[in-house]
């Protein structure tokens, strides 16, 4: 079987060569629709192909969506027992239990700041940022409506690419 590249590649060098001949206009289309049904067929071929890695990937990206909100829900549901066997602990005045298969014991946190007023915290107390601030960023929405809009912006243009668009 033909790959499409190839098929693409005769097709132009036959519209090249036929293009050099005298022949009448009725024959080189003749000749360049029946190499047009090749290419076709190929194309459409691969077209399906595109459509379903699309589609798997949709598919995928679906499941990765639902498999994170049901990872979220059972750590939300652990975090709530977890919790909730806390507080029972603490409301009996239990410190630790021992099972065969747990050890479950209430133990306090390191000591952790909180911060009550920021303003007074002396300067001492303060992380600064890099003394280097970070380049600024260039706003292409901005430069590509002044530029459809007539102005002239040094050192950009525009460019219109290409894209493979499947209905």
């Amino acid at each position: 079987m033909t790959a499409l590249y190839e098929l693409a590649r005769e097709y132009r060098t036959q519209a090249e060569a036929l293009s050099d001949l005298d022949l009448p206009a009725e024959v080189i289309a003749d000749t360049m629709e029946g190499m047009t049904g090749d290419l076709e067929v190929k194309s459409n071929a691969v077209a399906f192909v595109v459509r379903n890695l699309e589609s798997t990937a949709d598919a995928i990206k679906d499941a990765e969506g639902k498999m994170a909100a049901r990872r979220k829900a059972i750590e939300n549901r652990a975090a709530h027992l977890k919790r909730y066997l806390l507080d029972s602990m603490q409301y009996a005045g239990v410190q630790k239990l021992a099972g065969p298969y747990f050890t479950i014991a209430v133990r306090e946190n390191p000591a952790a700041v909180v911060v009550d007023a920021a303003d007074l915290i002396p300067a001492e107390f303060m992380r600064w940022p890099d003394p280097v601030p970070p380049p600024p960023t260039v706003d292409k929405a901005a430069i590509k409506a002044a530029i459809q809009a007539g102005q002239d912006v040094p050192g950009v243009h525009l460019e219109r690419g290409v894209r493979l668009e499947i209905r």
